[in-house]
């Protein structure tokens, strides 16, 4: 039986045949998508939540410029907490600590006396260095 396996040609049988694959190509091109996508992502992300904290900062300063200085007890309070919010550089939060020692006097009693132009210009003074 080996012998006639032998003689027996089969001639429609072919070569291997090398295919193109594109799948490597593919993959790193998907890849590369994905990771520009999520970097997008990321940027947009980052900007959206920059933007939301100058407009916080934003707001902050809004409230401390429409601050009505007659109403010595809610101003002083307000001051203190906005103040402090909005200060970030080593300059302004010494403007507003100096601020918030001035102020002390005119918070936690029931009757308080007006702002006297030392603690008026103090604000001002802080006011002016807030950069928004």
């Amino acid at each position: 039986m080996n012998s006639t396996a032998q003689e027996l040609q089969i001639h429609d049988i072919r070569g291997i045949v090398e295919i193109p694959d594109w799948s490597f190509g593919l993959f790193l091109a998907l890849c590369f998508t994905v990771i520009v996508i999520l970097a997008l992502i990321v940027y947009l992300i980052f900007n959206y939540i920059k933007k939301k904290k100058n407009t916080v900062r934003k707001e902050y300063y809004s409230i401390l410029q429409t601050l009505d200085l007659n109403d010595t007890k809610t101003a002083a309070y307000s001051i203190t907490k906005h103040g402090s919010l909005l200060a970030q550089t080593q300059r302004e939060k010494r403007l507003i600590a100096q601020l918030n020692a001035q102020l002390e006097e005119h918070k936690y009693k029931k009757s308080v006396s007006s702002f006297d132009d030392s603690i008026k210009n103090q604000f001002q003074i802080f006011m002016e260095s807030i950069d928004v």
